[in-house]
């Protein structure tokens, strides 16, 4: 007993020592440079910046635009997220067990693919489809939807895996098929849960809609990203305060609505 908790000890402090010597080569490999960052220099191009920042254009043509391109970022935020949440079911089934005298045959490679779709991120995504499609808010969309596909997928496939099974098992001992078990049970009992998942994710598709306009994937982030190349910081400012509000928008109507199913 005693040298249980001795050994357990000293794998409490070996790990705590790994930790510290991992952050402290991690410092040192960055060459993080805090001096210049703390220049005198440093805060007056600061200062300048956010004084800029502070002017946004209130013109009723580039409010115009700004709205224009607000619809776009939600537009390729909702129609992703809605692929991917048919995608994502189309996957879940074939990777979910959802009986212990299933097979599961597919259930490794539906897997795999969920894992390789949410693992690379949504810049990378549009960046190769920018290839291929070219500028412009169908790139931004196409790679909103590949990442949300895993992310939901696999949510998707263990809430199918976790349901209770009495009366899908019940049904299937009478003969019923895999299709109506699905459809009329396992499915009613998952729906809000599968809901609530899909709704939390059009909540971060939005920002990430938002930031895909940098790398030309269309909507508010290739407004940004247009205006700071040209050093334009009252329209960037405009749109950076359009974004916020943006999110906060969506984020609070999908908490609402998230919260009206849960009920």
């Amino acid at each position: 007993m005693l040298r249980k908790e001795i050994q357990s000890r000293l794998n409490n402090y070996f790990l705590i020592v790994g930790v510290l010597g991992i952050t402290i080569l991690s410092f040192w490999s960055l060459d993080l440079q805090l001096s210049r960052l703390f220049s005198m220099r440093s805060f007056q191009l600061m200062a300048k910046f956010f004084n800029e920042l502070l002017s946004p254009n209130l013109s009723s043509i580039f409010l115009s635009k700004i709205l224009v391109a607000s619809l776009e970022t939600i537009a390729m935020s909702a129609v992703g997220t809605l692929v991917a949440a048919v995608l994502g079911i189309l996957l879940a089934l074939p990777a979910s067990k959802t009986s212990p005298n299933d097979p599961a045959i597919l259930r490794s490679p539906a897997r795999w693919l969920l894992n390789a779709l949410r693992s690379i991120p949504e810049l990378v995504w549009a960046a190769l489809l920018l290839i291929s499609v070219g500028l412009g808010p169908f790139a931004g969309t196409l790679a909103l939807g590949l990442h949300t596909t895993g992310v939901l997928g696999r949510l998707f496939a263990e809430s199918i895996e976790n349901t209770n099974t009495h009366s899908s098992e019940s049904l299937r001992f009478i003969g019923v098929s895999e299709l109506r078990i699905f459809l009329y049970a396992t499915l009613p009992t998952v729906l809000p849960q599968l809901i609530s998942y899909t709704l939390y994710r059009w909540e971060n598709n939005i920002r990430a809609a938002a930031i895909l306009g940098v790398v030309g994937g269309g909507g508010l982030g290739q407004m940004l990203a247009f205006h700071m190349s040209l050093f334009q910081m009252e329209e960037a400012s405009t749109i950076l305060i359009s974004m916020i509000g943006l999110v906060v928008m969506v984020d609070s109507l999908s908490y609402w609505l998230r919260k009206s199913i849960e009920r």
